[in-house]
């Protein structure tokens, strides 16, 4: 049997947030079977909890963001693909800010962070959500699928009018069977452009965003100097935030998932559409001679224990 995992130790790190601007600090605390991911804003008096499920997401635009009662927390997305990626269930997450850090962009900070901490599996049984019957959800000309198959799959096609995205990738899929999330994704930052920063401040989005957080782009090429990580580095994050958003659900996924055009608006319709038909879908459990087709078998296997 496939146990439920959280990390040995607390671990913290102190960051920017992408959107507000501000300094902020976070510790990762472990948490006992069943309990999720949870989320604590512990500048808040009493310390306010804000519980990780798709209803809890309220906010899309350019990032995932919950809100539960009177407290919100931005930009859960990059964080919540690391914690996937490595089959973390159960876990606290303290912050003194109503943003995630930003940290360089992309899952990798997270994915280090978490395995500094160490990976403890618990007694009770991890539970995946498997897809039995195709569910889609669309916006305008982007939609997204869950497809039934054995282990976890993402394919994702962009179509953005810049002709720095334009010569790269635009389709990508990925078997994370095959494929290990750490090398293939992780390391994937998110982009913006120039042309809508002064769009975004009006709105009070991007006010932490720089060279050392993201790609950035002007009407022509990449203005970072260290150029790209990934030769199609703008795909790959748009599955990076896929996955994230993906795990709003708390649970892997055994299927397969494929967008155009998608977001963070998209996916939550996606996440919300699967929980109300309930025959899409069953919540199952995984014997221990069947990991390898476990969601991110590599780098689930892999992670130190």
């Amino acid at each position: 049997m496939l146990r439920q995992r959280t990390i040995k130790q607390v671990v913290s790190t102190i960051g920017i947030g992408l959107h507000s601007g501000k300094k902020v600090s976070m510790a990762l605390r472990p948490a006992a079977s069943n309990t999720g991911i949870v989320f604590r804003r512990v500048d808040m008096t009493p310390p306010t909890l804000v519980e990780l499920h798709p209803e809890r997401v309220a906010e899309t635009m350019l990032c995932t963001a919950l809100v539960q009662n009177d407290a919100k927390v931005a930009t859960v997305e990059h964080l919540l693909s690391a914690l996937a990626a490595l089959g973390i269930d159960n876990l606290y997450v303290d912050l003194d800010a109503p943003e995630i850090p930003i940290m360089d962009g992309s899952a990798s900070p997270f994915l280090y962070l978490l395995q500094s901490a160490g990976i403890e599996e618990l007694m009770s049984p991890k539970r995946f959500i498997r897809i039995k019957k195709p569910i889609e959800a669309s916006r305008g000309d982007g939609w997204a699928k869950l497809l039934p198959y054995d282990g976890f799959k993402a394919s994702f096609e962009i179509d953005f009018n810049h002709p720095a995205v334009n010569s790269t990738a635009q389709y990508l899929e990925i078997d994370f069977s095959q494929q290990a999330y750490a090398s293939e994704i992780s390391r994937a930052r998110t982009f913006g452009f120039m042309r809508d920063v002064e769009m975004l401040r009006s709105r009070n989005l991007g006010l932490g965003g720089s060279l050392e957080n993201a790609i950035v782009l002007d009407d022509y090429r990449v203005l970072n100097h260290e150029g790209l990580r990934y030769g199609d580095e703008f795909i790959r994050h748009k599955i990076l935030d896929a996955i994230g958003d993906l795990y709003t659900l708390g649970h892997g996924i055994i299927g397969y998932y494929q967008a155009h055009k998608s977001g963070h608006a998209i996916n939550n319709l996606l996440v919300r559409a699967l929980l109300q038909q309930q025959d899409a879908w069953e919540m199952v459990t995984m014997a221990e001679d069947n990991k390898q087709q476990v969601i991110f078998g590599n780098d689930y296997l892999l992670a130190p224990i």
